[in-house]
């Protein structure tokens, strides 16, 4: 299940249509998926892209479109879809909680930047990542680096959702993890219905975080103001 909010602060709760479900929280890659090195990838993405706009009728040889091709290969491979090497997964250390900490931990608003899979158009968001520590903490930032590293793949935000999930209960050995993303899909904002004012909310709770109290005590942090002005 996943929630669809418009502007106007109305929310409903939609089944998943069927062309939205995944077969797993694994992204589809095939077994061949990297038996070519990142150099042999470009050259062969930027022939596609050349050929893709010269069918649409753009004139390559124009200074503005001269290095579209390349630089779109070099883009696809070493940003926007770079999380699907796995050698650019962050480590994910982590330390005793000598200070004892027993309260969840939560990282709001972490920045997504992702591409729906389905047309690759962007999508823009806001990711809520907490925990529960069972003995071991992880550093901050690599719950954002986490989130981004799954996103920078051509993705559906539920599994989204579920990957940062499962690679956080991989690393700190426990299952009371939870993710909440609220996002826009230029899929629906700038083509088919272009309603500009929806996002799209997903939600993983594992552990702890499926008692009611719990993610209550979750959700209300991640709607608390917590803007502040430039020091």
């Amino acid at each position: 299940m996943f929630e669809v909010k418009n502007g106007m602060g109305n929310e409903r709760t939609e089944e998943l249509g069927e062309n939205h479900v995944g077969t797993s929280a694994k992204t589809p890659l095939r077994d061949d998926a990297f038996a070519m090195n990142e150099s042999e990838k470009i050259d062969r993405i930027q022939k596609s892209v050349k050929d893709i706009l010269d069918t649409l009728g753009m004139d390559l040889t124009d200074d503005s479109l001269q290095g579209t091709p390349k630089r779109v290969a070099k883009a696809f491979v070493n940003e926007i879809f770079s999380g699907l090497n796995p050698k650019n997964k962050p480590h994910l250390s982590t330390f005793d909680n000598n200070y004892k900490y027993g309260e969840m931990l939560v990282e709001k608003n972490i920045t997504v930047y992702s591409t729906c899979e389905h047309h690759l158009l962007p999508i823009i968001g806001r990711a809520h990542v907490a925990y529960i520590s069972n003995g071991q903490v992880i550093g901050l930032s690599k719950m954002n680096r986490i989130v981004d590293y799954y996103a920078k793949r051509p993705q559906v935000q539920e599994r989204l959702t579920m990957q940062v999930v499962q690679a956080l209960q991989e690393a700190l050995g426990t299952q009371d993890v939870a993710c909440v993303i609220d996002a826009k899909h230029l899929c629906v904002n700038s083509r088919g219905v272009r309603d500009i004012e929806s996002s799209t909310v997903t939600s993983e709770f594992g552990g702890k975080f499926k008692e009611k109290d719990v993610k209550r005590e979750f959700l209300d942090y991640i709607k608390m103001d917590t803007e502040f002005e430039s020091l």
